[in-house]
């Protein structure tokens, strides 16, 4: 009996234990569910706009539209820079889950050369905007294209674009003017506009395109796509058009651009040619040139090296940046620095007997006609290009002068309007020589500068710009190479320029355009050769400028020097004299005297804008050349 008592008290106390388990399971549950309830109502009620919003950027998305840029045109209408459709292969690192192995997978598709793997690598790992596009290769080509459209569900956040890529129809020509555009690097991303450059991959580098970089890109638009679960695109929602950018006109020739690249021959130097009038540059050529084109979509290692090792510096701007001497090319800017100071007269002369001499000095500073010239007065130290007559002016005038009267003509500073990356040039002073080497001015040095040697250094388009000065008598009008920008015509908005050049009495700019005449027409002119046939007034000026110095008792002897020792060959000139239309400078680096090479080139350059098409081409110029140069060395 007691046994019995015993098993109905331990069932009764399963029962309550199985009670309150139970009543807790169900207080669990319905809190837990009242929790959840609670939650979801939160979620939807009170934070639906958020988790709404959220949800619609997972499936829509803003993409850029970049705008196509500009066209550049010659000032006759022929298309200098265009923009041609191709296909580039961009990345978003945001949707990649393994970056290492899509570029693994992607350099086996794309079969990319050793040599370039580690830049692509590189360009897939610069730092970009959250979920912008980084563009990994340019101009991808039809099979690259198939083999990633076949893998494309491999490639998570892998598209192929199609853009307008920017092209140079005459790339070698125009390389060192029009400049090229390249892809966007880590500094320059830094300092845009992340709006107005959105999905843009590219922006000017040099030149023109540089410079006018604003108005070249245009304005960005944007577009609203939905995408799926992969981020691709399913349809457009909305977009907003992006805006050209604008149009250029130049004022280079196309036509004398290319006569200019082709009178050169691969030589190394450079041709400008200016409208004195306007300013406008019609020709500006440096040689060698290069293929702008490579840079566009990224040159390979290889090419960049041969560019950059090559001996006769093709990326090099000699136009722009290259210092010259400006040898005897400057005796006319002198001679009118003498008359202005006072120091000379239209009719002064002085007797040369081969030489000049300091007072108190035993050295002789000689002519290039080493037995002299014997009278001679300003009109035929020009048409000779007689040293002495200048280092007499030059130690008259003194270096201070000298100074002060080149700068008006620009030596010495930047001349041009929209030219990207100009040089100044060296124009020398007591000042500069004390602050640069902390010594004192000679006067042995002045002489050296009265014939355009020593410290002094040009830019080929100094030297041109000087020269269209000198044929407006003094008026001074800035450089420039575009004609027109969009709707803007920048003939009707022309920048400021210097000073004029003042003279005191006008028939001295006839005195000096008389010996600029008489180096092409007269009978000791150092040009003569050069003049025959001219159908109009021309007016020029033969240079040489030394590459190394001789000492006082030393003779120049071209055949036994190696070819980069040797004098470079300047000539400038301009025409019609009576009406001038063109003004040319011309360096060809280690010719030789300017008064055949270089003098051969500039009336070619003459010919071409004032005859047109009765003009010689550059194969007619080089025949004359060669027989000019053939009957000199036979003398």
């Amino acid at each position: 009996m007691p046994q019995r008592r015993d098993t109905l008290k331990n069932s009764e106390q399963e029962l309550r234990i199985f009670r309150v388990r139970t009543l807790l399971a169900v207080l669990v549950v319905v809190t837990l569910t009242g929790l959840l309830v609670g939650r979801l109502g939160y979620l939807q009620i009170v934070q639906h706009e958020i988790y709404t919003t959220r949800s619609e950027k997972n499936r829509v998305r803003v993409e850029p539209l970049p705008p196509n840029r500009g066209l550049i045109y010659d000032r006759n209408g022929v298309l200098l820079a265009e923009n041609r459709p191709t296909y580039n292969l961009t990345l978003v690192r945001e949707r990649v889950d393994d970056l290492d192995a899509t570029l693994a997978l992607l350099v086996e598709l794309l079969e990319l050369p050793e040599e370039d793997i580690e830049a692509f690598n590189v360009r897939s790992r610069q730092r970009q905007r959250p979920f912008q596009p980084a563009l990994l290769m340019s101009d991808l080509s039809e099979a690259q294209i198939a083999r990633l459209a076949i893998n494309r569900h491999r490639l998570p956040g892998v598209e192929v674009e199609a853009q307008l890529l920017r092209y140079y129809p005459d790339s070698n020509v125009m390389a060192h003017t029009l400049g090229y555009v390249g892809r966007i690097n880590v500094d320059e991303l830094q300092n845009l506009d992340a709006g107005r450059y959105a999905g843009t991959h590219f922006i000017g580098k040099t030149g023109i395109e540089r410079f006018y970089e604003e108005e070249l890109h245009g304005e960005a638009g944007l577009r609203k796509v939905e995408t799926n679960a992969r981020g691709r695109v399913l349809r457009e929602l909305g977009r907003t058009d992006p805006v050209p950018g604008k149009n250029i006109t130049l004022t280079i020739d196309k036509s004398l651009q290319t006569l200019a690249y082709e009178l050169m021959d691969g030589r190394r130097g450079s041709i400008v040619a200016i409208a004195p009038a306007t300013g406008e540059i019609l020709a500006m050529v440096s040689t060698p040139g290069f293929d702008s084109n490579q840079f566009v979509t990224g040159i390979d290692v290889a090419s960049y090296r041969g560019l950059q090792n090559d001996l006769d510096l093709p990326l090099f701007n000699r136009s722009i940046r290259g210092h010259y001497p400006p040898g005897s090319t400057i005796k006319p800017f002198l001679a009118l620095a003498g008359l202005a100071g006072g120091v000379i007269t239209p009719d002064s002369t002085i007797s040369d007997p081969g030489y000049y001499q300091l007072p108190n000095d035993s050295r002789r500073y000689r002519n290039w006609l080493r037995w002299g010239h014997g009278r001679v007065d300003l009109e035929r130290s020009l048409a000779v290009s007689n040293n002495t007559y200048y280092y007499t002016l030059a130690h008259d005038l003194g270096i201070d002068n000298l100074h002060e009267r080149m700068s008006g003509f620009g030596f010495g500073r930047r001349v041009a309007y929209d030219v990207q990356g100009e040089s100044t040039g060296l124009m020398p002073s007591r000042e500069w020589k004390r602050e640069r080497f902390n010594q004192p001015w000679y006067p042995g040095e002045t002489l050296s500068v009265g014939i355009g040697q020593g410290y002094w250094q040009v830019t080929p388009l100094q030297l041109a710009s000087a020269t269209a000065t000198l044929a407006n008598r003094g008026h001074w009008v800035k450089p420039r190479l575009a004609l027109q920008v969009g709707d803007t015509s920048l003939s009707e908005n022309l920048p400021d320029t210097l000073d004029d050049i003042q003279l005191e009495n006008d028939a001295w700019w006839d005195r000096v355009f008389s010996g600029m005449e008489k180096v092409l027409s007269g009978s000791e002119g150092t040009a003569r050769r050069t003049g025959v046939g001219l159908e109009y007034r021309m007016g020029g000026k033969s240079g040489t400028a030394q590459v190394f110095s001789l000492g006082q008792d030393q003779r120049y002897n071209a055949d036994e020097l190696e070819e980069r020792l040797r004098d470079h060959a300047l000539f400038v000139a301009f025409a019609p004299v009576d009406s001038p239309q063109i003004a040319v400078s011309v360096i060809v680096e280690n010719a030789g005297g300017g008064s055949t090479h270089a003098a051969h080139l500039a009336r070619a350059m003459t010919d071409a804008w004032l005859l047109k098409d009765e003009a010689p081409d550059a194969d007619d110029v080089r025949e004359v050349l060669e027989e000019d140069t053939a009957q000199v060395e036979g003398n």
